[in-house]
C-alpha cells in the first residue's frame, strides 16, 4: 500500500511510560560502526539467505503482470524440505492467485505466539525504465539491486533464512513463532492478504504481538549507523472527494458557472493552504533528537520551532522538506482528477481525489470541516471515500523493547533506539485494529539519502542484508524467550 521509508516521528516515551531504555547513553551515543561492517553470519547461512533472496526476486509479484502464489509456494517448499511439518506450511487466499504463505515454528506453548510479517508484491517496474532487469537479483559495486530488494522482499528472504537455522539449531521457544508472507499490501485493486487472514483464518496468524519487517528500517548517513528505529504507529489515511455538478449545455455558449471552474478553483485554494503546526510532545521530542543529528540551519530551525511560539520562518524552511513538513502537520493532497463527457459540451460534473494523512490527535470530521472551509464553494461536496482506520500506537512494553535494546546494544552497540511512527502506512494497521499490537522493527540498515523504494533501479547494500540475518535471528531467539511479563531474554 505504502513504502515502508515514509516514516520518521518520534513516539515520546509520554505514550509509552512501561518502556524506558537501560541508559540514557544508549540514546545520546554518537553512532559507533560503519555501515559496511562484515557479518558474523557463518557462511552457510548467508549463502541460503541470499538464494533465498535471489529466488523472490526473481518471481515477479506485481499485480498487473505477476502473482504471489509462486513466491508462497516457493518458500513453502522450502520451509518443508527443512523439517517443517506439511500442516504447519500453509497457501492460503480466496482464489488461486496472489495467495499468501503462513508457516509456523511449533514452541511450548507457554505463551501467545508472535508473528512475523512481510509482504510479497512489489510495485510496478518496467524493464525499460531500468538500467538492469528489475526481476533478476543484480549485485553490483556492494548493492543488491532489483525490484523487492528494498520493498519488502529482503525481509520476507530473512525471515525465512531465521526460520530455516532455528529450525536446523533444533530450537524450541517458550511460544510458537508464526511468518506470514502476505499479498496485497502495494495493491489495494486486489484484495489486502493480512485483512483477509484476519477476516477469514485469524487462528492462523493470532498472536500477541506482531514484528513487522515492513518498517522501522535501521539508517544510516555517511556511512554511519545513526538509529535503530521501532515503528509504533502510522499516520491516518483518508481520502476525500471533492465533486462538483452542473446543468451543463452545448459548449458554444459558455457561462462562468463551470463545474471543472469550480473545481479548479477549489483545488487551488487547497494547493495554497497549509495546514497548521500541530507540535505536541511527540513531535517535540523528535525534532529535539534529530536537531542534534542534523546540526547546522536545519538543527536550528528544529530547535527553533520547539519554542512557545514556533518561529515562523523556521517552519517554513522545514516545511519545504516533505519529511519534516509530514511531521509538522496533517497534509492533504490532490492526486487523482476526472472531469467533463465530451469535448463540444459543457461540463455537467468534475470530480478529484484529495488524499490526507492525518496527524493521530486530530480527527477525520475536523479535517473535512476544514476542507470545506478552505474551498469555500458551497456547489464543490467534500465527502469522505471511506471510513478512517485509524492506527493507534502499540504499547512500548519492556516485553517487546528490552530485547530489542538488548540486541542492538550487543550488535550494533551505541547505535539508539527511536521509536517512529509511519507517515504513511502498513499492514500494521489492521493488526493494530485488530487488537494485535505491531511494531516494525526491520534489520537491514537504509541509507537514508539513497532510498529507492518504488523507484528506478531499486537497491540496498550487500552489507546490510548479511547484517541483518544474525540481528534478527538474535532478536527473534529473544522476543520468543521472553514473557509477556517482560523478563530478561534468554542467552
Amino acid at each position: 500500500m505504502m513504502t515502508r521509508y515514509a516514516a520518521a516521528l518520534l513516539l515520546a516515551s509520554t505514550l509509552a511510560p512501561a518502556w524506558r531504555p537501560q541508559s540514557a547513553d544508549a540514546q545520546t551515543a554518537a553512532p559507533a560502526a560503519p555501515a559496511a561492517a562484515p557479518s558474523s553470519e557463518p557462511d552457510a547461512d548467508r549463502a541460503l539467505a541470499r538464494d533465498i533472496f535471489r529466488q523472490l526476486i526473481g518471481i515477479n509479484t506485481t499485480l498487473s503482470a505477476g502473482n504471489t502464489t509462486p513466491a508462497a509456494e516457493a518458500m513453502a517448499t522450502r520451509l518443508r524440505d527443512a523439517g517443517f511439518h506439511a500442516a504447519d506450511v500453509q497457501v492460503v487466499g480466496p482464489r488461486p492467485r496472489n495467495r499468501n504463505l503462513v508457516a509456523r515454528l511449533r514452541g511450548t506453548g507457554a505463551h501467545k505466539p508472535i508473528l512475523l510479517l512481510a509482504h510479497l508484491d512489489v510495485v510496478e517496474a518496467r524493464r525499460q525504465d531500468w538500467s538492469l532487469d528489475p526481476f533478476t537479483l543484480t549485485e553490483r559495486d556492494g548493492f543488491f539491486y532489483g525490484r523487492g530488494t528494498s520493498d519488502i522482499k529482503d525481509g520476507a528472504a530473512v525471515w525465512v533464512a531465521t526460520l530455516i537455522r532455528l529450525k536446523k539449531e533444533g530450537y524450541r521457544p517458550d511460544r510458537d513463532i508464526i511468518l506470514a508472507l502476505t499479498a496485497g499490501e502495494e495493491a489495494s485493486d486486489d484484495y489486502n492478504g493480512v485483512a483477509w487472514l484476519l477476516a477469514n483464518r485469524r487462528d492462523l496468524i493470532d498472536a500477541d504481538f506482531c514484528i513487522n519487517a515492513d518498517a522501522g528500517d535501521p539508517e544510516i548517513k555517511q556511512g554511519k549507523r545513526i538509529a535503530r528505529t521501532v515503528q509504533a504507529s502510522e499516520k491516518v489515511f483518508e481520502s476525500y472527494r471533492f465533486e462538483v455538478h452542473n446543468p451543463g449545455g452545448h459548449s458554444s455558449l459558455p457561462t462562468p458557472d463551470n463545474a471543472i471552474y469550480h473545481l479548479a478553483d477549489a483545488l487551488g485554494r487547497l494547493s495554497r493552504y497549509t495546514f497548521p503546526v500541530d507540535l505536541n510532545p511527540v513531535t517535540r521530542g523528535y525534532f529535539a533528537q534529530t536537531a542534534a543529528l542534523e546540526g547546522g540551519q536545519t538543527g536550528a530551525d528544529m530547535r527553533a520551532v520547539l519554542a512557545p511560539t514556533p518561529d515562523s520562518a523556521a517552519v517554513a524552511r522545514l516545511s519545504a522538506v516533505p519529511l519534516y513538513n509530514a511531521i509538522l502537520r496533517t497534509t492533504c493532497v490532490a492526486t487523482m482528477l476526472d472531469g467533463g463527457h465530451a469535448e463540444n459540451a459543457l461540463p455537467q460534473a468534475a470530480r478529484a481525489v484529495v488524499n490526507c494523512r492525518i496527524l493521530p490527535t486530530e480527527s477525520a470530521d475536523d479535517i473535512r470541516r476544514t476542507l470545506v472551509r478552505v474551498v469555500a464553494d458551497s456547489q464543490v461536496s467534500v465527502t469522505p471515500m471511506a471510513p478512517p482506520k485509524p492506527s493507534p500506537p502499540s504499547p512500548l512494553t519492556p516485553a517487546v523493547m528490552k530485547p530489542i535494546e538488548e540486541v542492538t546494544a550487543s550488535l550494533w552497540p551505541g547505535v539508539p533506539i527511536v521509536p517512529v511512527m509511519e507517515t504513511g502506512a502498513t499492514d500494521g494497521l489492521y493488526l493494530r485494529n485488530a487488537g494485535i499490537p505491531t511494531y516494525g522493527v526491520s534489520g537491514v540498515f537504509v541509507d537514508i539519502d539513497d532510498i529507492r523504494a518504488h523507484g528506478r533501479d531499486e537497491r540496498i547494500l550487500v552489507s546490510s542484508f548479511y547484517d541483518a540475518l544474525p540481528y534478527m535471528h538474535a532478536l527473534v531467539r529473544a522476543l520468543s524467550s521472553t514473557s509477556v511479563q517482560g523478563r530478561p531474554a534468554t542467552r
